[in-house]
């Protein structure tokens, strides 16, 4: 990192926001914001049931905020309850197969309003 000044007398090396040491001398942990997350009892999932080409069935469920949930932890939850592959995609949770009733009825558990599209 080059600094604006370097070389002269007005050069000094960055600090720490919150102990006021040079950063290379800080032994401040980290700082993690915790996201934010939406509570399931105010979202709806919509779930609804798609046809591909060459055939193939893929249940998807959208509706869902992406900043607000922890999608990749629930596309897991959602393909061991259904025994199925599946993927997130955009924001939207596919899994292979008509897996309808058992995404709704798992959703539905956890917390979320559902609706079928």
């Amino acid at each position: 990192m080059t600094r604006l000044f370097a070389g002269t007398p007005w050069d000094r090396p960055p600090t720490c926001d919150r102990c006021g040491q040079p950063e290379s001398e800080c032994r401040c942990p980290p700082v993690v914001p915790e996201p934010l997350r939406i509570p399931p009892e105010k979202q709806t999932a919509r779930i609804g049931v798609e046809k591909r080409p060459k055939g193939k069935v893929v249940t998807v469920v959208s509706g869902l905020d992406p900043a607000g949930n922890d999608l990749e932890g629930l596309t897991a939850r959602l393909k061991t309850s259904c025994g199925t592959g599946g993927t997130l995609k955009e924001g939207q949770i596919e899994l292979q197969g008509d897996h309808a009733k058992k995404a709704e009825g798992l959703l539905q558990s956890i917390g979320y309003k559902t609706k079928r599209r």
